[in-house]
């Protein structure tokens, strides 16, 4: 073991990996480890997949990666035809990346530079929501409402407007459920009047939130009233997809479910499965073509943006999932995982609410029910529930602070798409040890 602390999962030594297969991994002392969270929601088809793995040394046989400048591929045409079809017609243009941050930051700079290629340089602004989180760049974190990862750099951060979060099991003060979509419509229209519809880009928002809000789907009717809004003020829509989307939500992209289509989204981690890095910023047609029309190029973009071998990895990883009905899969048995997880948690008042779409489920735990009042942030639930579910052999997500101010505990649940309905009990059993154990009296 190496004398280190994994940041936010309390683990003061952590084990040494040296193997995976399928939905587990082997640490170096030969302990098994069930992937129940595919790491952060990335590894959607499982570890040391062969066909997979044979598509990377095929293309690192050939050439690593040709210069995005100087040379197209293979991979990177097929992989964006296949991507471009996946996500709807509607869709034309596609930017790699080699990380969900960076693809969040391209979606951010297409924005700007869209409006400036339709002379409206002033529309710079962003809009996002309380109990986000877009990412790690300067840009992408400035976006996110999680106050805790943004502390160390306030003052180095855009100035972005942020709105309540759309939470069900957390609604803003005296708001009904039949009230909320209405009222967070009203919001979002109210700040866009206020600073100006001719200043503000875009709306950024997760379909489904993931690591500030422990999976936390937007309410029905909430992503078209606020498409609605933009619209009326010529403000993008920005779906941050990242860790929702690429079918992790059981359709490919997660605002399927809505039944709406942003004007640019951000994938990433389930793109190519944690194989190799990559991400994408995919865009309709009517954005490319304004900007492209009007200055000849989308100004974002990296060394190794559409980098050959890991288009090779995501192109290998999208026909497996495409080829075996895995989005199938993950719509089919989502609803059975969470009934499960819920039925085996039911005598465990800690828990508060258990939510999500497919494959990504997102437990929140309470120190009262009633209240839904959580825990002290020194406690450190999630971290607690974390530890002992990597000691009984099961790897989830814990993520603390979706409440604010520190507070707040969730654990998320993100199994492989092609997980087995024994590896999915597995995850089940495993788990709901690791939270009575949490709880039980001292």
């Amino acid at each position: 073991m190496v004398k280190t602390r994994g940041i936010g999962f309390g683990i003061e030594n952590l084990p040494r990996i040296v193997r995976g297969e399928g939905s587990y991994l082997f640490d170096d002392a030969g302990r098994r480890y069930l992937d129940g969270s595919g790491g952060p929601a990335a590894f959607c088809i499982g570890h040391a997949n062969r066909e997979v793995n044979a598509a990377i040394a095929e293309q690192l046989d050939k050439v690593a990666c040709g210069y995005r400048y100087l040379f197209t591929s293979d991979a990177m045409e097929q992989l964006t035809q296949l991507v471009l079809s996946l996500s709807g017609a509607q869709f034309g243009h596609v930017v790699y990346t080699s990380s969900g941050s960076e693809a969040v930051e391209s979606a951010l700079k297409i924005a700007l530079q869209y409006f400036d290629a339709r002379g409206l340089a002033a529309k710079r602004r962003f809009i996002s929501r309380q109990r986000s989180y877009h990412g790690n760049t300067l840009g992408a974190l400035s976006v996110s409402g999680h106050a805790e990862r943004r502390a160390p750099f306030e003052g180095s951060l855009l100035d972005v407007s942020f709105l309540s979060a759309a939470n069900v099991y957390r609604p803003p003060a005296r708001i009904s459920d039949t009230e909320l979509v209405g009222y967070l419509a009203d919001e979002l229209d109210s700040k866009i009047r206020t600073l100006g519809a001719d200043s503000v880009a875009a709306f950024i928002f997760e379909p489904v939130v993931g690591a500030a809000g422990g999976v936390v789907p937007a309410p029905p009717g909430y992503a078209r009233a606020v498409q609605e809004v933009c619209k009326r003020h010529d403000v993008l829509v920005i779906a941050d997809e990242v860790m929702s989307g690429v079918g992790r939500c059981g359709t490919w992209r997660a605002l399927e479910h809505d039944g709406i289509s942003p004007d640019i989204m951000a994938v990433a981690k389930g793109l190519a499965g944690g194989y190799i890095p990559l991400g994408a910023t995919i865009f309709k047609h009517d954005v490319g073509r304004t900007i492209l029309e009007a200055q000849g190029g989308i100004m974002t973009g990296h060394t190794y943006s559409g980098h050959t071998a890991a288009c090779a990895a995501g192109l290998a990883v999208q026909r497996i999932i495409e080829r075996e009905s895995l989005v199938a899969r993950v719509r089919d048995r989502g609803e059975a995982l969470k009934s499960a997880l819920r039925e085996s948690l039911d005598g465990c008042e800690e828990v508060g609410d258990v939510r999500g779409r497919g494959f990504f489920i997102g437990v929140e735990f309470v120190s009262d029910r009633v209240t839904k009042q959580p825990f002290p942030a020194d406690r450190r639930v999630s971290v607690e529930v974390g530890r002992r579910a990597l000691e009984n052999g099961l790897i989830c997500y814990p993520c603390a602070g979706n409440v604010g101010n520190g507070l707040g505990d969730t654990a998320i649940i993100a199994p492989p798409f092609n997980a087995t309905d024994d590896e999915l009990a597995e995850l089940v059993a495993k788990f709901s040890l690791a939270v009575k154990e949490t709880f039980k009296p001292r």
